[in-house]
């Protein structure tokens, strides 16, 4: 049972395009003003974000620390800051705080101590390329970044399509932006013509992309999108 002394903690989402604060619930603001101290991912970006969303805010006036990989330190600031009574927002790159974010073992902390955690509504890439994707929505798994070594990176796709296709599943991963096209390659070299292949880039921003084909129809027509953020999802047939 939560003592009423703790501190409470919101998640709160940020944009995944910086253009385009619409995909923000208004009463994600509301949210931000209750907030005294800020444990994000990225301390820059997080700042400009809130200042986009509430201009009148003195950011100087709160606590801010950074999550990096929520090493012991900034757990125990993070414990720290939730027995003082504090309401503490916590803030992830681009998304949902605590969904392929380090954020999720500050969550842990609050919950192993019986602190109160609102998650708050925003955009997620991994649920928005799903929903546009066609693909079972019914039963997926997010499977974060996929080997470097190209050798354990085609294992792995082979066995991810393979699961797929016995379950019905959908497989859904990411990849750093400067390796997309590799991965292309990869995924329309290794994987059978008969299966599904869903890119979506730049979602939610001016240039978005969402595209399902089959592997067989991506090898005629490979789309470029070096530097561009994606996120990969296979459906085995």
């Amino acid at each position: 049972m939560a003592s009423s002394a703790l501190g409470s903690v919101y998640l709160i989402p940020t944009f995944l395009d910086e253009n385009n604060l619409q995909t923000i619930p208004p009463y994600v603001l509301d949210a931000v003003k209750e907030c005294q101290v800020f444990f994000v991912e990225n301390e820059r970006s997080a700042r400009r974000y809130l200042k986009l969303l509430w201009k009148e805010m003195v950011i100087d006036n709160y606590e801010w620390f950074t999550i990096h990989k929520a090493e012991q330190e900034v757990r125990d600031h993070f414990r720290q800051q939730l027995q003082r009574g504090k309401t503490i927002g916590i803030i992830s790159e681009a998304g949902c705080p605590g969904v392929a974010d380090p954020g999720q073992l500050l969550v842990a902390t609050a919950q192993e101590m019986g602190a109160s955690v609102k998650p708050l509504v925003g955009p997620s890439s991994i649920l928005l390329a799903l929903m546009a994707s066609g693909m079972n929505g019914q039963e997926f798994r997010f499977n974060g970044y996929l080997p470097i070594d190209a050798a354990q990176r085609n294992k792995m796709l082979k066995d991810l399509e393979a699961e797929s296709s016995r379950t019905g599943g959908t497989q859904i991963f990411i990849e750093t932006p400067y390796r997309n096209n590799q991965l292309i390659e990869a995924l329309v070299t290794q994987l059978k013509p008969t299966s599904r292949l869903c890119i979506a880039v730049d979602l939610t921003g001016p240039q978005e992309f969402i595209r399902t084909r089959s592997i067989r129809d991506w090898q005629k027509n490979k789309p470029d999108i070096h530097k561009r953020p994606a996120i990969f999802l296979v459906n085995g047939q």
